[in-house]
């Protein structure tokens, strides 16, 4: 996805968006520290009271404080800078349900435009992770109590499939939203020459991670959200985001249905992966016309022939 042209910017006004980064960079770094400590004692309490009755109102603590640090992260990026959000589809989302989310990868600024749109409206969301994080100081209790899914991967698919899905037993009766990134990888030019992709404005997608979440929730997940994010101005890196320099998201939410397997398809078949591999292709198409046309029509008008 070709960014377009950006107008030059003066000396006065790149230093205005420095001091913008760096305040911005301060008030992240501040949120992290306050919200992630603010939970750290609830996350030992539940750690320490492994009881339903206990973790249910700690639960609630918890998401509340998450969601939180959400808005505060949606408040500073006002503060920086005039965002323009254009969002279709998410409004008759239900924050009770059981969602499995992906969405096309471009930058990191992606997760927190994620938040932006889908916190409130779905449960919160959270991402499969390398069981190693959960050893990571401080962020690791985290993640742990809110309940984050840890996947174990080494090699054995038997087996990793089994830990993985004994970490998310807990979500069969809590409302969930886990969140996939079927490319694997943020979209750059080099990456999308270097796989030849099909698609104009995305990576190939790969099916093993949809498929290990659908092994483990599959008769869960009330639908697929297929969301599609789209920067009109260029892809904003996210110190661009800090400086204040992103001026428009557009994002579209589709809800679909699950794909059904066929019977005699067994997880982790050649056929169950073509069945997934042909669902996914046709999504991925979809997608990728999607892009085109809100980029087409986002597109500055040609100058008009003297």
């Amino acid at each position: 996805m070709t960014a377009p042209r950006q107008k030059p910017v003066s000396a006065g006004r790149h230093a205005l968006q420095t001091v913008k980064g760096c305040l911005a960079s301060f008030i992240l770094g501040a949120n992290v520290l306050i919200v992630f400590l603010a939970m750290t004692p609830f996350a030992l309490l539940k750690l320490c009271l492994p009881f339903a009755a206990a973790r249910k109102p700690l639960d609630r603590v918890l998401n509340r404080l998450a969601e939180t640090w959400i808005a505060a992260n949606g408040w500073w990026i006002g503060l920086v800078g005039r965002v323009r959000w254009d969002v279709q589809g998410a409004d008759a989302l239900n924050r009770q349900g059981w969602y499995l989310v992906g969405s096309n990868h471009q930058s990191w600024v992606d997760i927190l435009v994620l938040q932006k749109v889908l916190t409130g409206r779905i449960p919160l969301l959270k991402f499969f992770l390398k069981r190693e994080l959960l050893y990571v100081p401080l962020m690791g209790l985290a993640w742990w109590a809110l309940d984050f899914p840890f996947m174990r991967r080494g090699g054995n698919f038997a087996r990793d499939l089994a830990a993985t899905r004994k970490s998310c037993e807990r979500f069969r009766t809590i409302p969930t939203s886990v969140i996939n990134f079927l490319e694997g990888t943020r979209f750059t030019p080099a990456k999308h020459d270097e796989q030849q992709s099909p698609y104009r404005h995305l990576l190939v997608p790969k099916v093993g991670g949809l498929a290990m979440a659908l092994s483990v929730m599959g008769d869960r997940f009330r639908s697929y959200l297929d969301v599609t994010i789209v920067y009109p101005g260029g892809v904003p890196t996210f110190w661009d985001l800090l400086c204040g320099r992103m001026r428009e998201v557009v994002v579209r939410v589709r809800e679909l249905e699950l794909p059904a397997v066929e019977a005699g398809a067994e997880l982790g078949s050649a056929r169950y992966r073509r069945q997934m591999t042909a669902w996914v292709n046709d999504m991925w198409q979809a997608k990728d016309r999607d892009i085109a046309e809100i980029l087409a029509s986002h597109a500055p008008p040609l100058p008009k022939a003297a």
